[in-house]
């Protein structure tokens, strides 16, 4: 491809709106172009490297017996009712109507239509296993759509879904998936970690992200370097500490004015903080959204709770919950902003964490202003009605596998597969006969590749402070070739050579002949970051070029076929992970 013919509009600065340095370069190098807020077009460059992403998530699918079909972008309400998650999904599901008034979505995910492909086509056990994926595009209407593509409206996803006869296969599915997403990301060139995740509104019973390690992602992760437990925080399980023993003492009310928050009371009362108990007070609302009933939570005062946790122990979707107007739920329950605690609370659901159990002689709001009560026990003063782990594993707190000190980063998601077990067949009565001609459920998984998503998180983790620096397997060329000066003949002949001979040996290759600075031509091709580079200069006339990777620093003069020769050779062997 020669540059001259090509469209390429790069820039030296990036807009104001982009924080990250990925986004930055997406837009620099003009690999992308914003639409709308979470809306972007993708140019020549970067639909070349989408393009290569999808190819390597497609080999990989095919590698594990995936057969790909495509599907349509907009579903019929009637299958996400079936499903329940019409109402369980929340705001992010983009609805639409069509002109006679019939509501319809623009897919997420498509665990419904093909629940209802296998329902309707498939019959029989000698069927399975059957995992089926597309590579489509997917809607979210994001409330602070950012970063990019890491967090955009509309976005390129491969799902695919697995169905099986019984737990043990949906195993063996979900292990193959585990293996494919593994040399999927590191074909593409991203250093990763798996991870423990929760199950979100896809569902199911277990899942594991695939996150790009870095500073910048919005999955903050809790692993232990002793063993290979690694979660995300919203899933990550915590040890709680043992109670301490000791006689329990009186229930006492205690003036405090003026304390409420923890360390104001703790403070006061001069107790460690660890012997408080924090209140937070949430409603929750129905199906129709409407007001359901009052929630209060309570952790140890050195806690902080975990949001998804306490969801998903109420058994509601996350956004069927917000924190309460305090005044309001007061009147109803007794409760008193600041001063709130677990005794005598009524007219509400109690959600205790589990390292509350057996705590004696704690110090609590008093549901009264300006007061404490000392001396709260659990079991004699109060218990909860849900009872079980809704705090953060915090950096430091102990592995739940060995107990050695964890440690906290953060990562890109770019991978999740889940185990739906029989969620969606059970709901939407997906069947098939076995060997007796009996009815029974399909065992179900799910596995997402964020493709446009990876795209960013390549860019992230491969960079410097020139432009990005494409691993081969996904860089849109795989070599450029610089002409310093096109109006020489001889520079011009003997590029088109050596762009003959690449593309002979099956290497993709950009030509730089536009009429620009040398400097302008050099500072684009490390902008956009094509991992070769083979300039041709002043010394043309003896058959010499300049050689240099994207990658390092250093730069060497040798012959143009010795330079070909070391292009392939490199391409080759990175290109298919030799």
């Amino acid at each position: 491809m020669r540059m001259s013919k090509m469209h390429l509009k790069t820039l030296r600065e990036a807009p104001k709106e982009a924080d990250l340095v990925s986004h930055k370069l997406l837009v620099r190098a003009n690999l992308i172009r914003k639409l709308a807020a979470g809306i972007y077009g993708f140019m020549p460059l970067g639909w070349r490297s989408v393009r290569k992403i999808e190819q390597i998530v497609r080999e990989e699918m095919d590698r594990i017996g995936g057969q790909e079909i495509h599907m349509p972008h907009v579903n019929p309400a009637e299958l996400w009712k079936e499903s329940g998650r019409w109402y369980a999904y929340g705001p992010e599901l983009w609805r639409i109507q069509d002109r006679g008034g019939r509501d319809f979505i623009l897919n997420p995910t498509c665990e419904e239509v093909f629940t209802d492909i296998v329902r309707s086509e498939v019959s029989s056990y000698r069927e399975l296993p059957m995992t089926l994926y597309h590579i489509q595009f997917k809607y979210r209407d994001e409330a602070r759509p950012r970063y990019g593509l890491m967090r955009s409206r509309e976005f390129i996803m491969k799902d695919a879904y697995s169905f099986d006869r019984d737990p043990e296969g949906l195993d063996e599915s979900y292990m193959a998936e585990w293996g494919a997403y593994e040399r999927m990301f590191t074909r593409c060139g991203l250093n990763f970690r798996v991870v423990e995740a929760d199950n979100g509104p896809i569902g199911g019973s277990r899942s594991h992200e695939f996150s790009a390690l870095s500073d910048v992602g919005e999955s903050e992760l809790a692993f232990c370097t002793e063993c290979d437990y690694a979660a995300t925080i919203e899933r990550a399980e915590c040890t709680d500490d043992a109670p301490v023993v000791e006689e329990m003492e009186e229930l006492k009310e205690v003036f405090t004015p003026g304390t409420k928050t923890i360390e104001d009371v703790c403070n006061y009362l001069e107790l460690p903080v660890e012997k408080s108990i924090k209140a937070l007070m949430f409603v929750t609302y129905d199906d129709d959204l409407n007001p359901a009933e009052y929630v209060a939570a309570f952790v140890r005062g050195d806690r902080q709770l975990n949001m998804i946790k306490l969801v998903n122990a109420l058994g509601i979707p996350e956004h069927y919950i917000e924190f309460a107007d305090e005044d309001a739920m007061g009147a109803v329950t007794g409760c008193v902003g600041g001063f709130t605690g677990p005794v005598g609370l009524k007219n509400c659901r109690i959600v205790v964490d589990s390292e509350l159990v057996g705590t004696v002689n704690m110090c609590a709001g008093a549901n009264k202003e300006d007061h404490h009560q000392t001396g709260v026990c659990y079991g004699r003063d109060y218990v909860g009605d849900i009872v079980t782990d809704i705090k953060v594993l915090a950096e430091g707190d102990r592995c739940p596998r060995c107990g050695k000190p964890i440690k906290h980063s953060r990562g890109i998601e770019v991978g999740q597969i889940f185990k739906l077990g029989t969620k969606y067949s059970d709901s939407m009565n997906a069947m098939y006969k076995d060997e007796q001609g009996n009815d029974c459920v399909y065992h179900m998984g799910c596995y997402g590749v964020g493709v446009t998503r990876t795209l960013q998180a390549v860019i992230e983790q491969n960079n410097d402070e020139h432009g990005i620096i494409w691993p081969v397997s996904v860089a849109p060329y795989e070599v450029i070739v610089t002409v310093v000066n096109p109006a020489d003949e001889t520079q011009m002949g003997l590029a088109a050579s050596i762009e003959e001979e690449l593309e002979k040996k099956g290497i993709e290759v950009l030509v730089d002949d536009r009429d620009e600075r040398p400097g302008v031509k050099f500072k684009d091709a490390d902008l956009i970051g094509i991992p070769v580079r083979i300039t041709v200069g002043k010394l043309a006339g003896e058959d010499k070029v300049e050689y240099k990777l994207r990658r390092e620093s250093d730069m060497n003069v040798m012959a143009s076929a010795d330079a070909v020769q070391a292009a392939v050779d490199l391409v080759l062997a990175e290109r298919f992970g030799m």
